[in-house]
């Protein structure tokens, strides 16, 4: 490989974060449409509304499932097979879930979602990628740009999908929920391309980060690595504790609205709201962490996910303000977690392994965010949306406790530096 200047390293993390960042836009249109649909689609098909959530939790438990793979196959080839893999297998996904509403058969349906849930690992996994040639002191803010990047697909994803999609099945003479995953499969399609054409040379090749060794091995490495560091932990728990929140409010706020005798319009609004509340102020959570530390922005994004959750959960299903705000603040809570806790791994791991401790972060947290959509359906069932949302209020705070107990049992010297 030859050597390159700081200049042409700069200017090529600049181009790979623009590949990246025009990857992102249509994937994460993809994804989030064809996840807001889910429990709506799923309800229809099932008549239950736990197994509508248990539709749209399969994105989550998907992209837990694809999470570890992914990684396995960037550590040994790079980050550009690895995202195009992923977000063509997403395209088959979001075929299969159009096959459930062409038969009407729910059994499609979950297991389209994890398919698309192949293509949520995939993005995840696009952000570190957007950190591999960065400066230390600029590896958080060029997380939270590709965060941002986000934004305009993920936004624009549950409008589309609730509305031109929509019309365009019926356009095509199919149903009207078959219509966003149509969408979906194009977009998704659309985003492999670009990156398989445009990410040269591959950011992780560059790096020098690629390993050739048993990936079996190198995984436990990275689980001794990942789980008995405390940086490891603390990450690792504010990871999941905002995807714990994140998910199970947001899976149900669909089925929580439409019982209120919402348009769907209006519930794909709510939806876009919250993930710009989410993805849209990432660069600027990336800068504070890079400019004063992890830990104020991990308690201020346990605050505000506490905060959230109270107010979706003392709002009436009739009424839509405090759902609009509530889900907006988690979205800004769990922006705060994700950025703060990618940026303390990537900066704390290096070599070869960092990758994969990377996959196996991402794997936790995906996972808890599977099995919270399956509960939050759950709980609703048994309980109520609001008993839900206030359960999940408390999970909020668990990011401020670790912290805190991180502060009384830490290394001063060592943690200063973070």
């Amino acid at each position: 490989m030859p050597e390159f200047t700081s200049e042409e390293l700069e200017k090529t993390q600049k181009r790979t974060l623009g590949t990246l960042m025009t990857g992102l836009i249509p994937a994460g249109a993809a994804m989030s449409g064809a996840y807001s649909a889910a429990a709506v689609l799923g309800e229809e098909l099932s008549g239950s509304e736990t197994l509508g959530g248990l539709a749209a939790a399969c994105m989550t438990t998907g992209s837990a499932l694809a999470t570890l793979p992914l990684a396995r196959l960037m550590a040994k080839r790079g980050r550009r097979p690895g995202l195009t893999t992923g977000y063509l297998l997403a395209a088959i996904g979001s075929l299969i879930a159009m096959t459930a509403a062409l038969s009407e058969l729910y059994f499609f349906l979950p297991l389209g979602i994890l398919g698309v849930g192949i293509g949520n690992a995939a993005n995840l996994a696009a952000r570190y990628a957007a950190a591999d040639l960065a400066a230390p002191e600029r590896k958080a803010r060029a997380i939270g740009t590709l965060v941002w990047a986000s934004t305009f697909g993920a936004v624009l994803g549950p409008t589309i999908g609730f509305g031109p999609a929509k019309s365009l099945g019926v356009f095509m003479g199919l149903p009207e929920l078959a219509g966003p995953y149509v969408i979906s499969s194009l977009l998704f399609v659309l985003a492999a391309f670009v990156i398989h054409k445009n990410l040269h040379p591959d950011p992780l090749l560059l790096s020098g980060q690629l390993d050739e060794s048993k990936p079996d091995s190198g995984i436990k490495e990275a689980a001794k690595l990942l789980f008995f560091s405390r940086v490891g932990q603390l990450s690792v728990l504010s990871m999941v504790a905002g995807h714990v929140v994140m998910v199970g409010v947001m899976t149900m706020t669909p089925l929580h609205m439409k019982d209120g005798s919402h348009e769907l319009e209006i519930i794909g609004f709510v939806i876009s709201l919250h993930i710009v509340g989410m993805y849209a102020i990432a660069p600027a959570i990336g800068w504070l962490v890079d400019h004063i530390g992890v830990g104020p922005l991990l308690i201020t994004g346990g605050a505000l996910l506490f905060l959230g959750s109270e107010l979706a959960a003392h709002t009436d299903k009739s009424d839509s303000l405090g759902v609009f705000v509530g889900l907006f603040l988690i979205g800004v809570g769990w922006s705060c977690g994700l950025v703060a806790s990618s940026a303390l791994l990537t900066k704390t791991f290096d070599g070869a392994e960092r990758v994969r401790v990377q996959g196996l972060a991402d794997l936790v947290m995906t996972a808890s965010g599977g099995l919270a959509g399956i509960g939050s359906g759950l709980l609703v069932a048994g309980t109520d949306y609001q008993t839900m949302s206030h359960n999940a209020a408390f999970v909020g705070l668990v990011p401020i406790v670790g912290y805190i107990l991180f502060e009384l049992t830490k290394n001063k010297k060592s943690f200063n530096k973070l």
